[in-house]
């Protein structure tokens, strides 16, 4: 069982930067894939980005590429995801997830574990 827990959500002006922590329970996070997904008011939940168990293969969706970058540290069990010059169609509830295995996908339902997630705000 993984609990994970997000933080670092905000109000920020567009062309600025957050940066998400999402904190994970367990002794095996580091062979856990991680996810950040998002969701906004009426829409479906997307994959914004992934990042496979060691940290060596991150993927990300072309909406956020050049912008967003995902890490993590694994003697934390923490993922983070750095948001950078942040539009108003960023605007969402951003979650985080995991699934017990090395390989990162992009389908939500393919995560077992989510956290309770962090909204973020970008005002134009």
């Amino acid at each position: 069982q993984v609990q994970l827990v997000e933080s670092g959500g905000g109000l920020v002006q567009a062309g600025g930067s957050l940066r998400l922590s999402c904190a994970a329970s367990g002794r095996t996070f580091s062979s856990y894939a991680m996810g950040w997904f998002r969701q906004a008011p009426g829409k479906e939940r997307e994959f914004v980005t992934g990042i496979s168990w060691s940290g060596g293969n991150t993927y990300y969706a072309d909406s956020v590429k050049g912008r967003f970058t995902i890490s993590r540290d694994n003697a934390k069990n923490t993922v983070y995801l750095q948001m950078n010059s942040l539009k108003p169609e960023d605007t969402a509830v951003y979650y985080c997830a995991a699934r017990p295995t090395i390989v990162v996908v992009t389908t939500p339902w393919r995560y077992d574990y989510w956290g309770q997630g962090t909204q973020v705000t970008v005002s134009s």
